[in-house]
């Protein structure tokens, strides 16, 4: 028995890259346009500093505020570490925290200390996360009129996060 040999032509096959080319065409400006919605803001938060070790220098400022927000589950607590003293108490508003209260308290602390920039805020455990976003949004910009121009400024922008200290059975008195 013979067998016969098929003998292979040697086809060049031609690689159809139209289909490739045709789905680039419509993906690459489709990924283009929708790039500039998809946006993600990062904020640069750091640990409280620990100024207990440091013994304090005589050219400190004697004027100089170290800003804290307590966020508990009813208000905030404005205070100055330096001194201990609750500076200022935002009751919430209805079930939500009071956010824009915080804001305009802090815009007039602003001006009282215009060198100020950080901030350091301290919630409790169970503090919503929605609620610290509102928060560190709150101390870090404002808006001023120039010229009939809403420009936004800084406000307190080196923002610390920690935790709160625990909440002795709510608050001792009102404003101070």
């Amino acid at each position: 028995m013979r067998f016969r040999r098929r003998r292979s032509h040697d086809t060049e096959v031609e690689l159809n890259i139209t289909a490739f080319l045709n789905l680039m065409v419509v993906l690459i400006p489709f990924l283009l346009i929708n790039a500039v919605f998809a946006q993600v803001s990062i904020l640069q938060l750091d640990l409280p500093a620990v100024n207990e070790s440091s013994t304090p220098s005589e050219d400190d400022d004697k004027d100089k505020l170290v800003l804290e927000v307590l966020i508990y589950g009813d208000r905030y607590e404005v205070v100055d570490r330096k001194s201990s003293a609750v500076l200022k108490i935002v009751q919430n508003k209805g079930e939500e925290h009071d956010a824009s209260g915080l804001h305009d308290y802090l815009v007039q602390l602003k001006k009282k200390f215009p060198s100020e920039t950080a901030i350091t805020l301290l919630c409790e455990d169970d503090t919503p996360y929605e609620v610290m976003i509102h928060t560190m949004d709150a101390v870090r910009l404002y808006n001023e009129k120039m010229n009939g121009q809403t420009i936004k400024k800084e406000l307190f922008p080196s923002i610390s996060i920690g935790s709160a200290p625990a909440d002795k059975a709510g608050q001792k008195g009102g404003d101070a």
